[in-house]
């Protein structure tokens, strides 16, 4: 058995090892695209992009044990330290950290970041990516809600991710176009559109973000999967 990707509607994905490790990402898992599907919300490891409520998502409920590590920025680490998780490890944007096997690395995003706490914004530090290496050496690139940046070019170039996972919704994050030219900065052959369609101004669609990437020439593989659908990595 190789490694696996589950995608859970919205930003929400579960990665599986081939050694049985369960990795979320962003699990929002009372997204409106997840309604129906039965999800085991079981998790060695969660790593939280940014601090909006549909990427912290059921993180706290989720991370009640020692034996699931929470990893994100140094912001929400404290935040989630303060809420009484027990083990969450806070890095930033630059940096790899080992864990469990798995090596994960901050990559930037171009976003906002914020919890809010009643009628107040708390501050959730600067939004980021995630580029996962696995055990065996595959990995995949999650950019978290971004808009285009000219340094994707060198994520692909450095981190060369087998799978890249890319919000397409447009209003809030890339549109699209605007990811289809990511794929070529990152110089992918392989992607999985999310964040789209969850909300009514998330207009993007994967037939209009395949249309894009012809209309570039690009030989890119466009893999759309439903909630609660999985493929290899």
């Amino acid at each position: 058995m190789g490694h696996e990707i589950t995608f859970y509607g919205h930003s929400a994905f579960k990665i599986t090892t081939d050694r049985g490790l369960k990795i979320w990402i962003d699990p929002w898992l009372d997204n409106p695209q997840a309604s129906g599907v039965e999800i085991d919300r079981d998790a060695d490891l969660l790593l939280v992009t940014h601090a909006h409520g549909d990427h912290l998502g059921n993180c706290i409920e989720m991370a009640t044990s020692a034996s699931c590590e929470v990893v994100s920025i140094h912001e929400i680490q404290q935040y989630l330290l303060s809420k009484g998780l027990p083990n969450v490890t806070g890095m930033n944007i630059g940096g790899t950290y080992v864990t469990k096997g798995v090596a994960v690395t901050m990559t930037p995003a171009v976003h906002s970041s914020s919890i809010q706490e009643g009628h107040e914004l708390v501050y959730g530090g600067e939004a980021a990516g995630f580029v996962v290496t696995l055990p065996g050496g595959k990995s995949l690139y999650h950019a978290g809600d971004t808009a285009i940046f000219s340094g994707m070019s060198l994520i692909g170039e450095i981190y060369s991710p087998d799978v890249a996972l890319l919000p397409i919704g447009s209003h809030y994050v890339m549109g699209p176009r605007e990811a289809a030219h990511a794929c070529r900065l990152l110089g992918c052959k392989r992607v999985i559109p999310m964040h789209y369609g969850s909300f009514p101004v998330l207009t993007g669609t994967p037939e209009d973000f395949v249309r894009e990437i012809e209309g570039l020439g690009l030989s890119v593989e466009v893999e759309v999967l439903q909630p609660g659908e999985s493929c290899s990595l």
